[in-house]
């Protein structure tokens, strides 16, 4: 008796649930950014939210709660009712690396959260003020060979993706820089001109009016192949340094346990958002390839970057924080 009691509430369970993800959604969907507004991935987030919007007549709501490198976000995400109404725009910085990065953390990266998709990556891009002696990345390592750790690399926040590019750089091509962090490009901006530091590198997403404008010069982008926006730039692969080949990348995901059935309802939101001609035309002028991936990819994706980049943390010491 107490056997098909057990299986009919879990016959029951599992119709309400796909009840629920049939009707889904019934009110508005909020994406979390983690970083503060008119930033990229603030962008990003809002032209996916309204992508949405536009073609599924979903409402969409865009919260920014940035603080702690993305964890306060990530933290919010991972203790909303798994039900698919809050979604997190998670990226590299966050969601791979502050496991490694932070001693403490109130989610699990791995249990918490369920990966809807993929949406875009940007190439890193190392630049240099528009009268730097450096023309090429041969210029660079030449000049850190004679002077191993004198040439400086501005790096926005220590432990994140170009801190990590940096000690690649340093591992597999013997290019000894010394890394200097910042809380944001307008300081670094200000130190490169005036050449307090010798390089700065952040996404191409993030530098390219920078770099179209002139206020920089692009040396280098870390991809495998060039970049549609900056098509005179090389890659790192191409200058001899194949393994520094890894973009960055941002993903929608939900809290962890959220239905499957929610799950596939939203990537297929996405994949629609993102196969729109003027969405995906916004989103590659402003340096981002569309990668619309599934579920599936995208956990194969953070998986595989999360011992890709562990690896380099141990190996530069890098120690986590309290």
């Amino acid at each position: 008796m107490k056997i098909k009691t057990l299986l009919l509430a879990s016959a029951l369970s599992l119709l309400s649930s796909l009840s629920a993800a049939q009707d889904f959604p019934t009110k508005p969907i909020t994406i979390i950014s983690p970083f503060p507004p008119g930033g990229g991935t603030d962008t990003l987030a809002r032209l996916v939210a309204g992508g949405m919007t536009e073609k599924m007549g979903w409402k969409t709501v865009v919260e920014n709660k940035p603080g702690a490198g993305g964890n306060l976000a990530l933290d919010s995400t991972a203790r909303a009712n798994p039900d698919g109404y809050t979604l997190v725009l998670a990226q590299t910085d966050n969601i791979v690396l502050n496991p490694w990065l932070y001693e403490k953390l109130s989610y699990d990266t791995f249990k918490d959260f369920t990966p809807v998709g993929i949406v875009a990556s940007s190439p890193s891009v190392f630049v240099v003020a528009p009268d730097s002696p450096y023309k090429t990345l041969a210029d660079v390592a030449a000049a850190a060979a004679k002077d191993p750790g004198k040439l400086t690399l501005g790096i926005p926040g220590a432990g994140g993706t170009g801190d990590l590019l940096g000690h690649l750089w340093r591992s597999t091509g013997k290019v000894h820089l010394t890394h200097i962090p910042y809380r944001g490009w307008a300081l670094a901006y200000t130190d490169l001109i005036s050449q307090r530091i010798d390089l700065y590198t952040g996404s191409v997403a993030s530098l390219l009016p920078q770099i179209q404008s002139g206020k920089v010069r692009a040396l280098a982008i870390v991809a495998t192949e060039r970049s549609p926006v900056l098509p005179d730039v090389p890659t790192f692969v191409e200058s001899g340094y194949k393994e520094l080949n890894q973009s960055i990348w941002w993903g929608l995901t939900a809290p962890g346990k959220t239905p499957p059935a929610t799950i596939a309802k939203l990537n297929a939101g996405l994949l629609k958002a993102l196969a729109d001609p003027e969405i995906a035309k916004k989103l590659r002028a402003s340096g981002y390839n569309i990668i619309a991936s599934t579920p599936e990819e995208m956990t194969k994706r953070y998986k595989a970057d999360y011992e890709l980049f562990g690896n380099i943390i141990k190996d530069a010491g890098i120690k986590a924080a309290e």
